[in-house]
């Protein structure tokens, strides 16, 4: 690190512990570790907002590189500020943050402050760059205009999802009431962009009610992509009575790291509770078939579960590709 800002954390650490002990000497094993912890959190900050920034440009470009010059919506709280923009005479920047503001109050209460906090400088910088910032337009082609524009809209909510905030304050609104509904957050999302798409069609036309849908698809699709990431990990538990060979097998010959439960069997009315080691371990979608083929070869009675892993991180995985 940066020897200014190393000494500048010290000097924060040493003055927030003189100030909890104030008549106590503060020691270096004591400000090591709130260091460390600064260091962290400052890591993980720059980190965010890089990915805010890069979000916020990117649906910048989506709007008006393709979605604004062809008066073209999006479903969301993106959607409604095009849908209004389309019939009154304000700027979008600023129809941004006034149809995001009463989910963000909503958010502050329901999710935390500093989300709530993130996400309005997420969307102020958004409404600056689309109002500031001239982009190209790039096709007139409506399904080029539909794809691309969801796409590049979906880059930027992902990116910012990424970064701790919302562009779209729609899905802090979906958070809300699947908590005092009976519906999931995707089911919320679904009713609202009904809503939306159905007074486009009102509104406008149609046809790009129609097109609208196929950018909120799009844009959906590229968030998924983002935030859950394009390569998938699938988590795999084994039982088997050959565990320890099949140990062997992913450690040694895929150079794969395995976690091993004790484990007791509970089939029958009295309940067999012999021992039994329980493997788990994470591939990859494209490693998946290898490694179901290596333990057919060692047991093909083996008991196998599979489950999909939004992301992990540590590990050796992304460190190491498999044999």
């Amino acid at each position: 690190m940066n020897p200014f800002l190393s000494k500048l954390l010290v000097d924060l650490a040493r003055k927030r512990l003189e100030k909890k002990q104030a008549n106590k000497p503060v020691s270096k094993k004591q400000i090591v570790p709130l260091v460390r912890t600064f260091q962290v959190e400052l890591s993980h900050a720059v980190k965010e907002y890089i990915f805010i920034i890069i979000g916020v440009f990117s649906a910048g470009f989506g709007l008006k590189g393709f979605l604004l010059p062809n008066k073209f919506i999006d479903g969301g709280a993106t959607g409604i500020s095009l849908l209004l923009e389309n019939v009154t005479s304000l700027e979008l920047g600023l129809l941004l943050i006034l149809v995001n503001l009463p989910f963000l109050i909503l958010a502050s209460k329901t999710i935390s402050l500093k989300f709530a906090v993130k996400s309005i400088i997420a969307i102020t910088l958004l409404a600056l760059v689309v109002h500031f910032v001239e982009y190209p337009t790039v096709t007139e082609d409506k399904l080029l205009i539909a794809v691309f524009g969801g796409f590049f809209l979906g880059l930027g909510i992902g990116m910012s999802m990424r970064g701790g905030s919302v562009i779209d304050g729609t899905e802090v609104l979906a958070i809300f009431l699947s908590r005092k509904l009976s519906l999931t957050i995707g089911d919320v999302l679904l009713l609202i962009n009904i809503a939306i798409f159905s007074v486009g069609a009102c509104v406008l036309s149609i046809e790009t009610a129609l097109y609208a849908i196929l950018t909120y698809l799009a844009a959906a699709k590229t968030v998924d992509f983002v935030v859950d990431g394009v390569e998938e990990y699938i988590g795999v538990t084994i039982i088997s009575n050959k565990h320890e060979d099949i140990r062997i097998m992913i450690t040694e010959k895929l150079r794969r790291a395995c976690t091993i439960y004790a484990g007791k069997g509970g089939f029958g009315k009295q309940g067999n509770s012999y021992d039994k080691d329980i493997i788990y371990t994470v591939v990859t979608r494209l490693e998946l078939a290898r490694l179901q083929t290596e333990i057919d070869k060692i047991d093909r009675n083996a008991f196998i579960i599979m489950g999909i892993v939004k992301d992990l991180k540590g590990g050796m995985i992304k460190k190491k590709p498999m044999k």
